[in-house]
């Protein structure tokens, strides 16, 4: 069974031929697919590399993860495979045994954002204000 790894944190304009290479340097027989935009075809950042040996895997992962590669420090860590069936549960597709509350997610908190404010928050017009009075009443000495 092979290994995939993530290959995160490529510059947007690096040469797929150039990463190939740095990657047979380790070790020949590593296909990598870079994950490209579908609007500009130009990479998101990362990528995908398969590998046959899960020795090589860690090898790479040890001698690539932190490197530079054309101004950024890659990030190469091993990919969690999705399951097919979970993946269409998650996009609303067709598995029945999860009920419309979300299946395995009831324990999840959900996070809702409002552009209302809070009510127990500051007014951020003020805050500066705010801080600066925080920062005299932590400076004054009370008489004892």
């Amino acid at each position: 069974m092979s290994v995939r790894l993530y290959i995160g944190n490529l510059p947007q304009n690096f040469d797929n031929k150039e990463l190939e290479a740095l990657l047979a340097s380790v070790a020949e027989g590593i296909r990598f697919k870079a994950v490209l935009d579908k609007e500009t075809g130009n990479c998101r950042g990362f990528g995908f590399a398969n590998i046959d040996d899960k020795k090589v895997a860690n090898t790479l992962i040890d001698q690539l993860n932190g490197r530079e590669f054309n101004g950024n420090n890659l990030r190469v860590e091993r990919s969690e495979r999705r399951d097919s069936n979970n993946g269409n549960a998650r996009r609303g597709g067709g598995n029945s045994n999860n009920n419309s509350q979300g299946g395995n997610r009831k324990g999840a908190k959900k996070i809702v954002h409002s552009d209302a404010p809070n009510p127990e928050a500051p007014d951020p017009r003020w805050a500066g204000e705010l801080s600066k009075l925080k920062e005299l009443l932590d400076n004054q000495k009370t008489a004892v």
